[in-house]
C-alpha cells in the first residue's frame, strides 16, 4: 500500500474504532503509530514520534490553561453563581412570551463566560430552568430544547476548553482564540433569543407557557448580590486577557483564586466539595492531555502520509471555490457530529483541512471559530448529542424522553447552522477584536 492509501485507511479505521466504543485517544494513538510503522517500516521511528508528541503536548506552557480554567469552572458551579444569574434573568424576562426561555439563554451566556463547559451548563440549567418552565406550563420539548441549545454557548464563549484544544492542534494563541470567540458567542446568544421570540409569536403551541404579571421584583441590593460576583469574575479573567495585562495562563490562575474566594465568602463549598473539584480537575486535565497527545501523533502520521497535501491538490485541480471547500468542510463536520463528540471532530478534521485554509490565505483563528461552531451542532444532533444525553440523565422526569430532548433542540441546531454560514461569509466578525 502507498502512504496515501495507508493514510486514508487509518482515518477510516479511527472513525470505525471510535464509533465502536474504543476510547478516542487510544484509537488515534494506536492507529497512528501502526500507520507510521507500515509507511516507514520502522517501529522505532513510530515510538520516537510518539515520545516527541507526548513531550510537545505536556511541556507547552499554555497547556496550564486547561486545569486552571477547568478548576475555576467547577468552583463557580459549586458556588451557585449559575442559579443566581438565572434568577435575575428570569425576573427581567418573565412577562414576555417565552421569556423564561430567553432568560435561560442569557444566563447560560453569562455562565459560559466563567465555566467554558457546555456539560456544566447543561447540568446546572437542567436542574434550575426546566422544572420552573414546566411549572409555568411550558411545552416540555421547548423547555429541554432551550437548555440543550444554550448549553453549547460554553464551547464558543471564552474561556472555552474546545478553543484551547483547537489552539494546540493548529498552533494558535489561546488568547487570540478567546478574543475571536466573543462576538460569535454573543451573536449566537442573540440569535437564540430572536428564535425564541419568533417561536413564541408564530408557533405558540410549541413554546407554551403562561405570561406572569405579578412577578415579585428583587431589590437593587438583591440584584447586586446575585450578579456582581459573576460580573467581577468575568471582568478579572476576560478583562485581564483582552487588556493585555495577563496571559491566558495568568488569567486562569487569577480566576481560579477569585472563584475560590467567592465560594468561601458565600459559604457554598465544603472541604469535601473543594477536594472533589480538585479530583475532577485532575481527571478532566488528564483526559484532555491524552487527547492532545494522540492528536499530535495523528497529525504527524497525516503529514508523513501526505494526505492533507493530496486533498489540497485534488481540490485545486478541480478548481474548487472557497464556498465549495467550506461547504465540504461543514458537511463533513455535520456527518461526523452524528457519530462523534466535538473534541473528536476537531482532532480528526482540522489536521486535514489546515493546509487548505493556509493555501487560501485565510486566518487560522477564524477557521478555529468556524470549526468549533460547526462541531458544536453535533452536541445537539442524534445519535450522539452529548448535551442532550446530559440533560436526559440529569432530569428526574420519566415523562420527558430522549426523543423529546432531541426534537426540542432541533430548532436551535438550525439557528446555529445559520450563524455558522454568516461567520463563514463575514470573517471579520471573528477577527474584529484581534
Amino acid at each position: 500500500m502507498s502512504p496515501i492509501e495507508i493514510g486514508l485507511a487509518s482515518v477510516g479505521a479511527i472513525i470505525f474504532l471510535i464509533y465502536s466504543g474504543v476510547y478516542i485517544p487510544i484509537a488515534l494513538g494506536v492507529v497512528s503509530v501502526l500507520s507510521i510503522w507500515l509507511m516507514r517500516d520502522n517501529f522505532t521511528l513510530s515510538l520516537n514520534l510518539l515520545k516527541i508528541a507526548v513531550g510537545d503536548s505536556a511541556m507547552v506552557y499554555s497547556f496550564a490553561t486547561i486545569p486552571l480554567f477547568t478548576f475555576m469552572g467547577l468552583i463557580v458551579s459549586k458556588a451557585g453563581l449559575g442559579r443566581d444569574i438565572y434568577e435575575v434573568m428570569t425576573m427581567r424576562f418573565r412577562k414576555v412570551k417565552g421569556g423564561i426561555g430567553m432568560a435561560t439563554v442569557g444566563a447560560n451566556a453569562v455562565f459560559a463566560a466563567v465555566t467554558g463547559s457546555s456539560i456544566a451548563s447543561a447540568s446546572v440549567f437542567t436542574k434550575v430552568s426546566v422544572p420552573q418552565m414546566i411549572a409555568q406550563d411550558y411545552n416540555p420539548r421547548f423547555a429541554v430544547g432551550v437548555v440543550a441549545g444554550s448549553s453549547v454557548l460554553g464551547m464558543i464563549i471564552p474561556p472555552s476548553a474546545m478553543l484551547i484544544i483547537y489552539s494546540f492542534v493548529a498552533e494558535q494563541s489561546v488568547g487570540d482564540m478567546f478574543l475571536a470567540g466573543v462576538i460569535p458567542g454573543i451573536m449566537l446568544a442573540i440569535a437564540y433569543v430572536g428564535a425564541i421570540w419568533f417561536m413564541g409569536r408564530f408557533t405558540p403551541d410549541f413554546v407554551g407557557g403562561r405570561v406572569i404579571d405579578d412577578t415579585e421584583w428583587m431589590t437593587g441590593r438583591e440584584i447586586a448580590s446575585k450578579t456582581l460576583p459573576t460580573l467581577g469574575l468575568i471582568t478579572v479573567v476576560l478583562g485581564g486577557i483582552y487588556s493585555g495585562w495577563m496571559t491566558a495562563v495568568e488569567a486562569g490562575a487569577t480566576g481560579s483564586l477569585v472563584a475560590l474566594i467567592i465560594a468561601i465568602l458565600r459559604r457554598s463549598m465544603s472541604i469535601k466539595g473543594f477536594w472533589d473539584a480538585l479530583l475532577e480537575t485532575g481527571h478532566i486535565t488528564a483526559a484532555i492531555l491524552f487527547l492532545i497527545t494522540a492528536a499530535s501523533i495523528y497529525s504527524r502520521m497525516l503529514g508523513l502520509a501526505g494526505l492533507p497535501n493530496q486533498l489540497e491538490q485534488m481540490l485545486a485541480g478541480n478548481s474548487a471555490s472557497f464556498w465549495a471547500i467550506m461547504l465540504l468542510f461543514v458537511l463533513l463536520m455535520l456527518f461526523l457530529g452524528t457519530l462523534l463528540d466535538t473534541a473528536s471532530i476537531v482532532l480528526i478534521v482540522v489536521p486535514l483541512f489546515l493546509p487548505l485554509v493556509e493555501a487560501m490565505d485565510m486566518s487560522l483563528v477564524w477557521f478555529g471559530i468556524i470549526t468549533v461552531v460547526g462541531a458544536e451542532i453535533g452536541l445537539l444532533t442524534p445519535p450522539l448529542g452529548i448535551s442532550c444525553f446530559v440533560i436526559k440523565s440529569t432530569l428526574n422526569d420519566d415523562n420527558i424522553s430522549l426523543k423529546d430532548v432531541f426534537m426540542g433542540a432541533l430548532p436551535f441546531a438550525f439557528v446555529m447552522l445559520i450563524v455558522l454560514f454568516i461567520l463563514i461569509q463575514f470573517p471579520f466578525l471573528s477577527l474584529a477584536l484581534l
